[in-house]
């Protein structure tokens, strides 16, 4: 199955209408819809990219020695 994919404006109502022509006559259909906001052009990061992070698969790639971390002002118990 290819998913069907459109952009659309919801009316002054807040409300999005949906009229799909599948061209199959008296069928019936699993229907699934997902809906988010378009993100405004040109602004933020692309969808999928905060899961770039920690991806570095470059072996000459290194992370040097940290120092230790000071101990905590608060005693946790």
């Amino acid at each position: 199955m290819t998913p069907i994919m459109l952009q659309s404006k919801s009316g002054s109502d807040s409300k999005l209408r949906l009229e799909v022509d599948v061209g199959l006559p008296n069928t019936e259909f699993e229907v699934e819809v997902v809906v988010r906001p378009k993100p405004p052009a040109g602004l933020g990061w692309p969808l999928g990219y905060a899961d770039l992070f920690g991806s570095i698969d470059d072996e000459t790639f290194i992370v040097h020695p940290q120092p230790p971390m000071p101990p905590p002002a608060v005693e946790l118990e």
